[in-house]
């Protein structure tokens, strides 16, 4: 039976060079009080948090947090850790209900629920480490040979260029790309038309075959939405996603309600609650939470079972492998997303340079190797390009 020794938290801050961020590269809930919509530049990821969970037979269990890391370091550290020490990884659901329940008056959601999330995908990792088994096995096992993928990158950008690189993907094998809008309510009709011409030239590029999704970030409202899904109904569409502020379901519903393009949300959703209550009003045709941001595995796999229930289909928000092993063993869960490897825009794609392990697409396809134990994963040695903060 191993234990807990320590808990160690590290900010892997990005110092390297950073692709610039055009007006209109994406829209954003910020867009309503910034000068230039789109400006997604304040909500660029380039710190992320790495958990080590050690156990005293040796076993190092790897978690990780993309939000906020320096408050989340905090909060692991000063609350979190003195609740791990001299427990058992196994006990994976006593430890998660209480870290919840003893951050109940100031956590539940944001920094709280993602300090948990990162404990706890370290907890799995360790979990799948001293069995020795892949944490999707640990969850149910394979539920499709190969996972497949679709390549999210796409922001907005003149159409010749977003042509090119959506067939680019659809060269690679992808059969499914998802783009960015870059225009919301301050635009008026005229940002309207500028995002239809970027979802159309992505049909165009692709042809009907190929499912096209595009991001909204929370950018616009429910007023903007009505007209900007309107004018998108005859592109065939698979989904348009957060297109209003997460904490307005009652949006998503009355555009969910209007059945003209399927509705995805929940990447800024917490907790098994939150969802519940999301699903209670039909808030969302597609769930899209994150695992590193709703509570690690032990609550995505409920929300995960809740959606099934429902009906409901699972996308996470992201690639990575924690989102892809909760999708491997889930049937709710048919497709990932994918984020390439490019140079340093937004930091989503940071996770490529902090890690080794990630799966690489393949004709649209990543697969799960059996014979790697956790999440598979091991961190890289850090270069210049990082500030580490322990």
């Amino acid at each position: 039976m191993a234990r807990i020794t320590d808990v160690k938290t590290t900010i892997w801050e990005w110092v390297g060079p950073v692709e610039p961020m055009p007006p209109h590269f994406c829209t954003t809930a910020g867009d309503l009080v910034t000068d230039v919509t789109g400006s997604i530049a304040g909500f660029r990821f380039l710190g992320w948090l790495i958990v080590e969970i050690e156990l005293d037979d040796g076993t190092v269990g790897i978690g990780n947090a993309a939000l906020a890391p320096h408050a989340t370091k905090t909060t692991i550290d000063t609350y979190l850790k003195p609740l791990l020490i001299g427990t058992d990884p196994m006990d994976s659901e006593y430890i998660w209900q209480s870290m919840y329940r003893r951050t109940l008056p100031f956590g539940r959601k944001g920094i709280g629920m993602t300090a948990i999330s990162a404990v706890d995908l370290a907890i799995w990792d360790a979990k799948g480490k001293i069995l020795n088994q892949p944490v999707f096995r640990l969850l149910g096992g394979r539920t499709k040979p190969k996972l497949p993928v679709y390549a999210s990158r796409l922001y907005s950008q003149p159409v010749e260029s977003l042509a090119i690189e959506a067939k680019n993907y659809v060269d690679q094998g992808f059969k499914a790309i998802k783009l960015r809008f870059g225009w919301g309510p301050k635009d008026g009709r005229e940002g309207m038309y500028k995002n239809l011409e970027l979802v159309t030239a992505a049909r165009e590029a692709v042809g009907e075959t190929v499912d096209i999704m595009a991001d909204c970030y929370m950018g616009w409202n429910v007023e903007y939405a009505k007209h900007m899904l309107r004018l998108l109904e005859p592109l065939n569409m698979r989904w348009v996603e957060e297109p209003v502020i997460a904490d307005d379901l009652a949006g998503y519903a009355e555009l969910k309600a209007l059945n003209v393009v399927a509705i995805s949300g929940g990447e800024h959703e917490y907790t098994l609650q939150g969802f519940r209550h999301a699903l209670d009003l039909g808030a969302y045709d597609i769930v899209q939470f994150d695992v590193n941001r709703v509570g690690g595995i032990t609550a995505a796999k409920k929300i995960a079972d809740l959606c099934e229930a429902h009906d409901i289909p699972v996308i996470p928000h992201a690639g990575q492998m924690h989102n892809y092993h909760l999708s491997m063993s889930s049937y709710a869960a048919p497709i990932s997303e994918y984020f390439p490897k490019v140079p340093v825009e937004v930091g989503n794609e940071l996770f490529w340079y902090i890690f080794d392990g990630e799966p690489v697409a393949e004709n649209g396809f990543v697969n799960l190797a059996d014979d790697q134990p956790g999440f598979g994963l091991t961190l890289k040695t850090p270069d210049e390009n990082f500030k580490l903060t322990k």
